[in-house]
């Protein structure tokens, strides 16, 4: 791999010669502008304004723009005396967990090559420190006139150095979020689980640039004089009036796509159906519930409804018929109220008859008490009687 920096390492005392080479590169594919009507090349020439004519690259330098538009000449030898001590030099300044590393920092990614056999010992020394550390190494360098950041750490046998962003460089996520009161419901994050948990992990060699290849197969088809192959159309795509519909739909969705049986919606009072409109929205009705408690009462004074019947049934066995006759079979109401009306009237006469005999008996036990009593008492006045005379 061709390098693109020569330098240094700067480890403490230690100076680890280096070179510095792109650990990626791009496979994107770029188009050249062309005249529409004859296909010719769109070139673009560098032009002085002042003389109005084309300059070579030897007769172009650099030039700092003033607030007020002045042009500031500043040459290459200005910048060459700069007292900038990581001019040729990765100096190391910090060895840090790599955790500590906001993801949003990082930029272009670096392998570091050991330049020669010299560098060889303190370049493995270097690597197996950071590995038994597992430890990152913060270091500041120079590059494409500029000083920049990186982070050092080790891929396979190698040290990659990653380009990173100054933390003044870094945005807040300002206003990004919503402003909105959001509630989640945990039956929500529950279909969020499952159709995490249904897509699974992936092995990021099996995932490549498909725009990329249907552009390859279009520039294909076109040299060899052939019609382009016709992309497949996308499915419409609506609003999402239904989180949860979506959810459940994503998760049966990602099951099927990979083979497996999908849950069946359970049935039952409840459930809840979904339905698509013709906009491709999500729509989710619930059913109605029935329930005895949500049945209406009757306005007039007396309960027409049959809950009531069955209420007092139940509370009372020996009225149930009669109760149950009265709210279903009016023509029976009449008998049902006579045979209780003779019941109260036999209970009755047997209650009052229980009464006079038991107070004719209470008379005749009197008379009979009474009868010797009276009896002495005449026998006593007659004798008194006699014995005057």
């Amino acid at each position: 791999m061709r390098s693109i920096w020569n330098g240094a390492i700067s480890f403490g005392l230690v100076s680890i010669p280096i070179k510095l080479v792109n650990a990626t590169e791009s496979h994107s594919i770029s188009f050249r502008q062309i005249h529409t009507e004859d296909g010719g090349r769109i070139r673009y020439r560098k032009v002085c304004e002042l003389e109005d004519r084309e300059v070579s690259s030897a007769e172009i330098g650099k030039g700092y723009e003033d607030a007020d538009g002045t042009i500031i000449p500043i040459t290459e030898e200005d910048l060459s005396h700069l007292p900038l001590p990581t001019a040729r030099t990765i100096e190391i300044v910090a060895f840090v967990p790599a955790d500590r590393i906001d993801p949003l920092q990082m930029d272009a990614a670096y392998y570091l090559q050991a330049g020669g056999a010299p560098a060889a010992k303190p370049y493995t020394l270097l690597r197996e420190a950071l590995k038994r550390s597992h430890k990152v190494a913060i270091a500041k360098y120079a590059l494409r006139g500029r000083e920049r950041l990186g982070m050092l750490r080790v891929v396979g046998e190698a040290i990659a150095m990653h380009g990173l962003l100054w933390p003044d460089e870094v945005r807040a996520p300002e206003g990004v979020a919503p402003d909105t009161s959001v509630t989640v419901r945990d039956k929500e994050l529950d279909l969020a689980d499952a159709l995490m948990d249904t897509l699974g992990e992936v092995d990021l060699d099996d995932l490549h640039d498909e725009y990329r290849e249907a552009v390859e197969e279009v520039v294909a088809a076109k040299a060899a004089g052939e019609t382009p192959p016709e992309a497949p159309a996308a499915p419409p795509s609506g609003k999402v009036l239904d989180l949860m519909a979506a959810l459940e739909k994503s998760v049966r969705a990602a099951k099927e796509s990979r083979g497996e049986e999908p849950e069946k919606a359970s049935s039952g009072t409840g459930e809840e159906t979904e339905q698509e409109t013709e906009s491709g929205a999500e729509v989710r009705h619930l059913s109605q519930r029935r329930s005895a408690r949500a049945a209406p009462k009757g306005t007039g004074g007396k309960k027409s409804t049959s809950t009531a019947t069955a209420k007092k049934s139940t509370a009372t066995p020996r009225k149930s018929t009669a109760k149950t006759a009265k709210s279903t079979q009016p023509a029976k109401k009449a008998t049902a109220s006579k045979s209780t009306a003779e019941a109260k009237g036999t209970a009755a006469t047997k209650s009052t008859a229980a009464t006079k005999s038991t107070a004719k008996k209470s008379a005749a036990k009197k008379t009979t008490a009474k009868g010797p009593t009276a009896k002495k008492t005449a026998a006593k006045k007659t004798t008194a009687r006699k014995r005057t005379a």
